[in-house]
């Protein structure tokens, strides 16, 4: 019984880990943009849903594309949308006397987005088949191949970005613009390209959640609502505007929501990464690493 205990304790952790990197790359795509442009963008889960129909509606089903050249053409097409996002809304919005203004534009964003898609794909939920199926054993332990592949994935996502914001010109030029505009202008950054390079940065993100949740769930309209909050929760939780926070954020409530359904039934278990919002506003609001100013 030990054994066997210690075994599902395993899973339940590799799975809380898969699914924890997913909350920390939507934690990050709302750091990202915050701050380049001091906004939050409360579209965020319909972009991830467009990126799963695009991938799996339009370019595997459709026109019956193999999975590599699909993943190709959804990021490319995703990261297009990203700067007509951000040269339609998020630009012309930013120096608005209001944020209210940039917010509200996400918002209709979103639902565009989403009756764009029951137009196009139609509302019939479906699923692509044989994607990222199977499971892996090691011993014991039965690990689906999906988990495997979201967590490598999400890793090397995650690595990439570490390495582009600290060592590139551009990613440097990224971080500055998010310091202060103003000296990043004085310096000869266009910060209005810079802006539209991190949507765009942020669409190609949420193009991939979008790809990776296909073996999870079942490709509907609703895909991302949940993982969308439990994203935004995670940002909050492990520090806002600070990205080794929302990793760590995305993390902790994978896991722990996960290690959860020992102890109280499955049904439940989308509540722990909002009791965690709770408490961390209540007791500690600053976040697991706190907030770099």
């Amino acid at each position: 019984m030990k054994e066997l205990t210690a075994e599902i304790i395993v899973q339940l952790i590799v799975s809380g880990l898969a699914l924890g990197f997913i909350y920390a790359l939507v934690s990050i795509e709302y750091t990202i943009i915050f701050n380049a442009t001091g906004l939050l963008n409360f579209s965020h889960d319909k972009l991830i849903m467009l990126g799963a129909y695009v991938f799996a509606g339009q370019f595997v089903l459709r026109m019956g594309a193999p999975p590599a050249i699909a993943i190709i053409a959804t990021v490319a097409t995703m990261f297009l949308f990203g700067v007509l996002v951000a040269t339609g809304i998020f630009n012309p919005l930013r120096n608005m006397a209001s944020p209210v203004f940039a917010v509200i534009g996400t918002v209709i964003l979103g639902r565009i987005l989403t009756e764009l898609a029951r137009v196009i794909w139609g509302a019939t939920p479906f699923t692509v088949p044989g994607f990222l199926k199977g499971i892996v054993k090691i011993g014991s332990i039965v690990i689906p191949r999906a988990n495997i592949a979201i967590i490598l994935v999400s890793a090397v996502i995650v690595t990439a970005l570490q390495i582009f914001f600290k060592t590139t010109k551009m990613g440097k030029a990224m971080r500055c613009v998010q310091q202060n505009k103003t000296a990043a202008t004085l310096m000869g950054i266009n910060v209005t390209a810079n802006i539209n390079l991190t949507i765009a940065l942020s669409a190609v993100i949420c193009s991939a959640i979008g790809i990776l949740v296909i073996p999870l769930f079942t490709i509907d309209l609703t895909i991302a609502n949940m993982i969308g909050l439990k994203g935004f929760a995670a940002g909050v939780i492990g520090g806002f505007g600070y990205l080794p926070g929302a990793i760590a954020g995305g993390i902790l409530i994978g896991i722990l929501e996960n290690l959860s359904t020992l102890v109280i039934p499955t049904l439940y278990k989308d509540c722990v990464a909002f009791v965690l919002l709770i408490v961390f506003l209540l007791v500690k609001p600053s976040g697991l690493l706190g907030h770099r100013q």
